[in-house]
């Protein structure tokens, strides 16, 4: 089985695992002052938040075509049909539709598409295990069943300094979030499960009274010393992130996954200044391939 996933993945494994895991990762798109960029392949991090600052223009974002996922999906079915393609929730994205459409016209693979209904860090946990058991040579059934153990398990959290990204991107209620810039109001934002949408689940006065609240509200769900699997994402604030880093080793036996940048896909949504961890108890990764 080959496992397919998107760039908003977030997988911040080093090269060798990547290769090692045979990854394929279709791009996600995102277009600035006219110019379309597909990321990690016109375009890197530094570059875009780079372009960002230089310009009043906000910027617009799309996902793979469903040709992008069948030509690879062809592609992949000349070595190995079966293929798992893991995406991006479709309450955020309309990559998994791209995807399923994809997998309609290339009926000489056979792909199952999976709504992680989350993004960044918590989709590429997913993607990760999948992986693991493909490459140990589990079932269908068996890697499911796995991907679905971590998505029950897993929450994101996150919290960014301004609001007109968002705004832009259509992500949150467009009222609220001017209300919340008059009002320099700090937004915890999560993913429900259901629909793999965002909702608000608190907000702060300031940015560091905000990142204080995300680990008041992980402490709410996971008794402080609780042993947590997390990573720690920013958009393009590494200082912000050491901070959310710092908090939470404080409360929690964290075991660490590498702190990194989100995809600057989903970055084009937030802006520069967000910060957030995906987490899960260590428990819900006993026995992995």
């Amino acid at each position: 089985m080959q496992i397919v996933t998107d760039s908003g993945a977030d997988l911040c494994l080093p090269p060798e695992q990547m290769a090692e895991l045979s990854i394929h990762i279709v791009p996600l798109q995102v277009t600035l002052d006219g110019q379309t960029y597909r990321e990690g392949v016109d375009i890197e991090t530094d570059e875009f938040y780079r372009l960002l600052a230089a310009t009043d223009g906000l910027p617009l974002t799309s996902q793979p075509s469903a040709g992008d996922f069948a030509a690879l999906y062809r592609r992949l079915a000349t070595t190995d049909r079966d293929i798992l393609s893991i995406h991006i929730s479709s309450g955020l994205s309309g990559t998994v539709n791209a995807a399923q459409t994809g997998a309609d016209m290339a009926p000489e693979a056979r792909v199952t598409v999976c709504d992680t209904k989350t993004l960044s860090a918590a989709t590429g946990w997913q993607v990760e295990m999948a992986a693991r058991g493909a490459k140990a040579g589990w079932s269908r059934e068996r890697i499911l069943e796995l991907v679905e153990r971590i998505s029950a398990a897993s929450d994101s959290l996150y919290t960014l300094e301004e609001l007109k990204y968002l705004i832009h991107g259509g992500r949150i209620s467009h009222m609220k979030g001017l209300i919340a810039s008059v009002l320099n109001i700090k937004p915890l934002i999560g993913v429900e499960k259901e629909g793999g949408t965002y909702v608000q689940m608190g907000q702060a006065r300031s940015f560091k009274r905000a990142v204080r609240g995300l680990v008041d509200h992980i402490a709410g769900q996971h008794a402080p010393g609780s042993g947590l699997r997390v990573q720690v994402m920013h958009s393009y604030n590494p200082e912000g992130a050491a901070m959310l880093r710092e908090q939470l080793d404080q409360r929690f036996d964290c075991t660490w996954l590498p702190m990194g940048t989100i995809s600057l896909v989903l970055g084009a949504h937030t802006g520069p200044s967000m910060v957030g961890a995906a987490y899960a108890p260590m428990t819900a990764f006993a026995e992995l391939p």
